[in-house]
């Protein structure tokens, strides 16, 4: 191929590279907004799909993120793509706050008490049975389907306002190049 690494890079540098990224967290940032942008489609599938993207990174279910997101777009005729980009609200960075604040506000809405220390909260995701994890999964699944929500909404506004600016901007940059100059 012609754009193949010479030597592939080993899984320990894949998980180094996935934990905190070469260049920036700022320019992985700047990257996926602009990925956003540029996408081929109406303001409003493009922020309904980052949209559901947003609201997938709140539940607990990490393998599936991006499976829901997808559905989720393809059902609602959004864009898929966006949904994918949209789930990078979850990353190694946030997932400890999310997971916090979702398992609070499931505890919270069930009428329940934190049986469970937070310090415990990621060990017991990860090294766990699925019987021995679901009384903290239900309480997390609970709270994070509003907080998905409150965060979809807020993402669908910001990435909304963006996209229009960002497609305006280039609609009238290719207008002016289109026309002749006038002398």
């Amino acid at each position: 191929m012609l754009f193949r690494r010479r030597h592939p890079p080993r899984w320990s540098e894949r998980l180094r590279i996935g934990l905190w990224p070469r260049r920036s967290w700022s320019r992985s940032t700047r990257y996926v907004l602009h990925r956003l942008w540029r996408l081929r489609a109406t303001p409003h599938k493009i922020a309904l799909g980052c949209a559901f993207g947003a609201f997938a990174s709140f539940t607990p279910y990490l393998g599936a993120h991006f499976i829901l997101a997808c559905a989720l777009a393809w059902i609602t005729r959004s864009s898929v793509l966006a949904s994918a980009l949209g789930t990078f609200i979850g990353n190694p960075l946030t997932f400890p706050f999310i997971w916090v604040a979702t398992y609070q506000m499931g505890n919270w809405m069930l009428g329940e008490t934190s049986t469970i220390n937070i310090a415990d909260l990621s060990d017991s995701l990860i090294n766990k049975s699925f019987d021995q994890i679901w009384p903290l999964l239900k309480p997390m699944t609970i709270g994070g389907v509003p907080l998905g929500i409150l965060v979809g909404t807020i993402a669908y506004f910001i990435v909304r306002k963006a996209t229009e600016s960002y497609q305006n901007k280039t609609r009238k940059r290719r207008q002016s190049r289109r026309r002749p100059a006038q002398a």
